[in-house]
Parts: C-alpha cells; sequence; structure tokens
C-alpha cells in the first residue's frame, strides 16, 4: 500500500505564454513534515504554491489532498481544504487594523464589526507565540509587522497545510526563533508544512525534507539529515559555487557624509533615532545592526532625504544638507542611490515596465520634453544581462517577476545612476544564495570603486563578513560601532538588546558633533 500524504503534487505543468514556469513536477509533503522548497529565483517555486493556492491552475498534472484527487480554482477552494498560504508580496489593506485585515476572510462577518474581535486576535497571537498589536493599523507598520500579520491571518483560520513565501526573510533571530517554534508545534500536531526559504541554515535547522527546482524543473528530494549546505547549493545552482564573502581592503578616504546629533521620529511621533552619530567614508561599508523597529528603516529615510530631521546635521564637505532638495543636494555634488526593504511598495513602480521602472530614475536629465525610452530599454536590457534578471522582456511589468528579479531590477537601477553613497536595506531579502552572492559582489565592486555604503542587514554572519564596521542600535541608540573582523554574533547581540553598550568605547573620539567624525586613528586601527 502507497503511503499517504497531506499534499501530492504529480505532472505538474504551468506556461505564461512561451515561458514554461513548471514543468513535469512530482512533490509531496507528509503529514506532521516541514519540507523546504529550495530553488534560485524565477525557478518555479512560487509558481508552483500559487497553484496549491488557488492564484494558477495547472495546465497539466494532478493534485492530491489527503489521498484525494482535487480541482483547486480558487484561494477559497484552497482554504476549504485546510490550505494556506503567507505569500512574500504581503496582502493587507493598509488603512485597516491588524485584526480587520483577519476579520476581512470570515464566512460570515456579519453587518456589524464586534469590538470584542481585538481580544479574540490578540489572543490568537499570545497563543502562537507572537507579540502584535490588533488595533494597529498596517500603514504604521514595519515590514517585520506585516509579515507577522500575515503568518497569524493564516493560523488564525486553522489552516492544516501551511505554506510559508520566504516567512523570515525581515524577522530578527529572536522572531525566527518564535516563528520556528510554532512550525514544530504545528508539525507535532500533524500539520503539513511547506517553506520556501533561500537560507541554508534555516533549512537545516527546521526542515525534515528538502525538495530542489531548478529552472522550472524538479531535481531532487532529500533527507535533510543526510546532506548540507555546499550539497543543496550545487543542487540548486547546477554547479559549485563558493560560500565565501570577500572583504575587499580599500584605501580609506574621509567621510563623503557625515551624521551628527540625529533625531528622527516615527510616523507615530515617537524619537525613532535619539542623538546617533556616525560617517561613511567612500571605500567602506557601513553596517547598521538591531532588532527590528529599532530605529533601522526611519534612519535609512532619513539619510536617504525622504523622512524630515528633527534636529542635527548631515556634513557633506563643510555643508549641512538637511533640509536641501534632493537636486540642491546633487548639484553639491553628492549623489545617493537608496534601496529600501519594501522594494514593490516604495522601490518601484509594480504596474510599470522594466524599462520605465529605469527611467524614473533619471526621466528629467534628458533634453527633449519626450521621455528618452529607447536610452531606458538599453539600460533595462544592461541590467537584466549583468545581473542575471529572469524576465520575458524589459516590457514585462516588474509586479510579474519573481521577488529575487524584483531585487535585482531595484538595485541594478540605482547603481546604474552612478552614486557616490549608497543606502540599502536588505538588499537580499528574498534572494536566492546565487543571487545574493552575486550583490555582495556587486556591492563590493561600488566599494573598490569608492562609494560609501549603508548596509543594513539581519544575517548578522553576512554583515560580520561583508561590512569593515557595524554600528549597532536599540531603541534609537547607538550602542557602539565595531569593527567587523573584531566582533563576534554574541557580542552583537547583547548590543543588539542592549545588554552591553560600548558607545563610549567607539573608535570615534569624543566631540564629535563640534568638530568632524573623522578620526585619523580609525586608519591606524583597521
Amino acid at each position: 500500500m502507497s503511503e499517504q500524504f497531506a499534499i501530492e503534487m504529480k505532472n505538474i505543468t504551468k506556461t505564461f505564454g512561451s515561458i514554461v514556469a513548471n514543468k513535469n513536477i512530482n512533490l509531496n509533503v507528509k503529514q506532521g513534515e516541514i519540507l523546504a522548497l529550495l530553488g534560485e529565483n524565477g525557478s518555479g517555486k512560487t509558481t508552483l504554491m500559487n497553484m496549491l493556492s488557488g492564484i494558477y491552475k495547472p495546465d497539466g498534472g494532478s493534485i492530491f489532498v489527503d489521498g484525494k484527487e482535487v480541482s483547486i480554482d480558487s484561494p477559497e477552494d484552497s482554504k476549504k481544504l485546510g490550505i494556506g498560504m503567507v505569500h512574500q508580496h504581503f496582502k493587507l489593506v493598509d488603512v485597516f487594523s491588524a485584526a480587520d485585515n483577519i476579520w476581512l476572510g470570515r464566512e460570515k462577518p456579519g453587518w456589524i464589526l464586534k469590538s470584542d474581535r481585538y481580544d479574540e486576535i490578540g489572543g490568537i497571537a499570545r497563543k502562537f507565540g507572537f507579540d502584535i498589536d490588533p488595533k494597529k493599523k498596517v500603514y504604521n507598520m514595519a515590514v517585520s509587522e506585516k509579515q507577522t500579520l500575515e503568518i497569524i491571518k493564516v493560523l488564525y483560520y486553522g489552516a492544516k497545510i501551511i505554506i510559508l513565501d520566504e516567512p523570515t526573510a525581515v524577522l530578527t533571530v529572536q522572531e525566527i526563533d518564535k516563528l520556528f517554534g510554532v512550525l514544530r508545534r504545528m508539525k507535532e500536531e500533524g500539520h503539513a508544512i511547506i517553506i520556501i526559504t533561500h537560507k541554508l541554515n534555516e533549512v537545516m535547522e527546521i526542515s525534515d525534507r528538502v525538495a530542489i527546482l531548478r529552472k522550472g524543473e524538479y531535481i531532487t528530494t532529500v533527507d535533510t539529515a543526510t546532506t548540507n549546505e555546499q550539497e543543496l547549493t550545487e543542487w540548486m545552482v547546477g554547479r559549485k559555487v563558493d560560500l565565501n564573502i570577500d572583504r575587499p581592503v580599500v584605501e580609506k578616504t574621509k567621510p563623503l557624509l557625515e551624521v551628527r546629533d540625529l533625531v528622527i521620529r516615527n510616523d507615530e511621533g515617537a524619537v525613532a533615532i535619539d542623538n546617533v552619530n556616525f560617517y561613511i567614508r567612500g571605500g567602506e561599508i557601513l553596517g547598521v545592526a538591531g532588532i527590528a523597529g529599532c530605529g533601522q528603516k526611519e534612519l535609512c529615510e532619513a539619510v536617504a532625504g525622504l523622512r524630515p530631521i528633527e534636529s542635527g546635521q548631515m556634513i557633506h564637505k563643510g555643508d549641512n544638507i538637511v533640509g536641501l532638495s534632493p537636486q540642491a543636494i546633487l548639484d553639491k555634488g553628492i549623489s545617493m542611490s537608496f534601496i529600501p526593504e519594501d522594494r514593490l511598495g516604495m522601490g518601484l513602480a509594480p504596474s510599470m515596465s522594466i524599462t520605465d521602472n529605469m527611467l524614473l530614475k533619471n526621466y528629467k536629465m534628458g533634453r527633449s520634453p519626450f521621455v528618452d525610452r529607447k536610452r531606458g530599454r538599453a539600460d533595462a536590457e544592461q541590467v537584466i544581462e549583468e545581473l542575471e534578471v529572469v524576465t520575458p522582456s524589459t516590457e514585462t511589468p516588474v509586479r510579474r517577476l519573481s521577488g529575487g528579479n524584483v531585487q535585482k531590477v531595484l538595485l541594478g537601477r540605482e547603481i546604474k545612476a552612478g552614486p557616490n553613497v549608497i543606502i540599502t536595506a536588505y538588499p537580499v531579502r528574498g534572494l536566492d544564495i546565487n543571487s545574493s552572492y552575486a550583490i555582495y559582489g556587486i556591492l563590493n565592486k561600488q566599494k573598490v570603486d569608492g562609494v560609501g555604503i549603508l548596509f543594513v542587514g539581519e544575517d548578522l554572519d553576512v554583515m560580520m563578513a561583508l561590512c569593515d564596521k557595524i554600528l549597532v542600535l536599540c531603541h534609537g541608540k547607538v550602542m557602539g560601532v565595531v569593527h567587523a573582523h573584531k566582533t563576534t554574533k554574541e557580542q552583537l547581540g547583547l548590543m543588539m538588546t542592549g545588554s552591553l553598550d560600548l558607545s563610549d568605547h567607539n573608535d570615534v573620539p569624543a566631540g564629535i558633533a563640534k568638530d568632524s567624525l573623522f578620526n585619523p586613528q580609525d586608519e591606524k586601527e583597521a
């Protein structure tokens, strides 16, 4: 007698015009099992799972749930079968509260919203170990809070088969631990869980088996206990990949941008950044580490000129550029590129083509009243070739690309602008291992070319390998600035939680706001 699976997909094929997204895929997951789904960006992982969630319908093949063949024609069909999917790009109503976003999915909500819905949603969140305010509006949430809400939304409806598409991409170490604790409890209760992730260390930690796709085709499924990260990478990419991150040594230069006594408030009026001082030098990558919500988002937006600064200065060649327009800042000789964490919500126009998104950065520079789409198309073609973006054409709307390819388009566009300062928040979020290392290489090339980079990331191992220094924030305050090659993850973790304060021992001299942040002694230490 054959083994009965919670989900079994046989010979699944899905095409979009001439593009074959999935070709004869065979996949199964057992009850009480966590299956990791691996593959490069554009390999068809999300497309395959979207057929389980009812967003797409397969062109060929069969789907079985608990041993019975089913037809999933809509998300409602999927929900009735006990399948719940947490998508990589959030499907939330910004003006609604957390509770009301969940309440929207009730089959019989009634004409009147019940006041106890906040207690009910709050109770569900606490039950699974999540910390979220049910009354908080989505537009006031950090990206990690939105991700948490999406997970709670699926859990609230009691799905027995859970699909998670990059669920940890924007979560802190502590939040990931909580999520994995939830997944393990659900596994013990008999839930079948499929998790799409590019973080191989998480695959090794949480999964029972690993299924690998490559270019839309099924490669193999292996028991996690019998494999390793290097082997998984080779199956995923089709060749050996060097998993070492370079940190080229570049001759130090004076600061391109000095931040002095910066105070910034968040959207709710609370102080998000409290008297922060640092500098960005050419040829250096400065990492910013901290638990989600500690002020990284507000800091990046303020430095990029997208958020008001309550007090403090940003100095370039002796001039304070706070309050100047982007064009005025450019005229002073500083060109900044910002790669935000919310790539589709803030970074790109989702319904516009790759070409048109390229033009958004430089359309004002043309000499004609008409937009030069020929130039935009050439830029798009160059980015597609250099970053290996998987797309049918330059005219494809970016919302139709996989998450990693969207990120490549955004990063490529910003680098094409020739900045001397790059502010980047989670630049490899949602990217596969091969693409991530390509991005690290691109950032290192910019560093070698003399660009100063402010790098916000959640993977401390990556930050310690890639960055020259790491600035650690806790509740908007600087806990210290440390040399990446001289610190440890444990030390960074203590600083991130406020248990260790090295702010009085930085290589940044005292009297920072009076003079200059440039410290010649720092050159000798580096």
